[in-house]
């Protein structure tokens, strides 16, 4: 029987953590499977790890509580949680009670139903200042679909459904959590991975830990993203490709100058002209080795990890094992 996990990252939630317990349990009273909930304390200093205590021996044994040694980040305590979950279905949402828990038994039924891998929560009505927040998230959504291929409509909604088996094959660092879609779109098609309008609450208590501090860090995560998305496995082809560019340019510069040197009868050797198509050609050199170090890393990582460049969903056969 289908078991689900509900994953909920904190950090200095002490005065949320009471009413969002109260809330999960009566949402996930209305589950059709059994739970688990698991409580991330990422290295808070004020009073939410005693909270939390006090919750989980309230509950029952189904509610378990992850201590980080220090403050990890969002990231980390989301990717704490997913390796301690036990659940075929894993459920993340943040811990401000801005995710509403009564949106997880229906997103949890359509994920099973549908036979999705991830079904993500969208924020249409988004209870959050407008220029801080919606702006900014708005751009990073589009950036993201736009590289990534995925065409969501809220990268940033922590309310997310997943099927443990794809999930565990994912590991997010940094703060790579806004861009789970695109990283599982590595090991599922796209076509299983869909959206849900949800629920979006203001914030009661507390103080939101994010603001424009943060774009900076999108968009070089963003770039790491689309790196690793369509060259994880064949870096040559990115590096080569500069390489390929950039020697170009600089053999143009280099055979316009020689044309110039031998049927003009021009001197060439004090020309800025000159050195810029040279080094041109140096980088272009060493962008090519670049690539061929890269490919050395790739196939080194995926043998010495017994990784594979693949994913196997399924394998249908009358006799699995037979020879003809």
């Amino acid at each position: 029987m289908t078991q689900v996990s509900i994953i909920v990252p904190l950090y200095n939630e002490e005065d949320n953590v009471r009413p969002l317990s109260e809330d999960l349990t009566q949402a996930l009273d209305k589950l059709n499977y059994p739970f688990e909930l698991i409580f991330v304390d990422d290295g808070s200093s004020d009073g939410t790890r005693a909270k939390l205590s006090e919750i989980a021996s309230e509950l029952g044994d189904h509610v378990s509580v992850v201590e980080l040694q220090r403050n990890f980040g969002q990231t980390a305590a989301m990717q704490a949680g997913i390796d301690q979950a036990r659940g075929d279905v894993l459920v993340t949402l943040d811990g401000d009670l801005q995710n509403d828990p009564a949106d997880i038994p229906a997103m949890a039924q359509r994920l099973i139903d549908e036979e999705l891998d991830l079904l993500v929560g969208w924020r249409k009505d988004r209870k959050d200042n407008y220029l801080l927040r919606k702006v900014p998230s708005k751009i990073a959504n589009y950036l993201i679909s736009k590289m990534s291929g995925v065409q969501l409509n809220d990268y940033g909604c922590s309310l997310k459904v997943y099927r443990a088996e794809v999930i565990h094959a994912v590991r997010i660092y940094g703060e790579m959590h806004r861009f789970i879609p695109a990283w599982m779109a590595t090991h599922t098609a796209t076509s299983r991975i869909k959206e849900q309008v949800v629920n979006h609450r203001a914030r009661q208590f507390g103080y939101s830990k994010y603001g424009l501090s943060r774009t900076y860090r999108v968009l070089l995560d963003l770039l790491s993203v689309y790196f690793f998305m369509s060259f994880m496995s064949r870096p040559a082809h990115f590096f080569g490709r500069i390489g390929i560019i950039l020697g170009a340019i600089g053999g143009l510069i280099l055979g316009y100058l020689m044309v110039i040197k031998i049927f003009v009868g021009d001197d060439i050797g004090g020309r800025p002209l000159l050195l810029a198509g040279v080094l041109l050609i140096i980088m272009s050199i060493q962008f090519f080795c670049t690539g061929i170090l890269g490919e050395f890393m790739t196939r080194t990582y995926y043998e010495a990890t017994d990784k594979k460049p693949y994913a196997i969903r399924e394998r249908y056969s009358s006799q699995a094992s037979s020879w003809k």
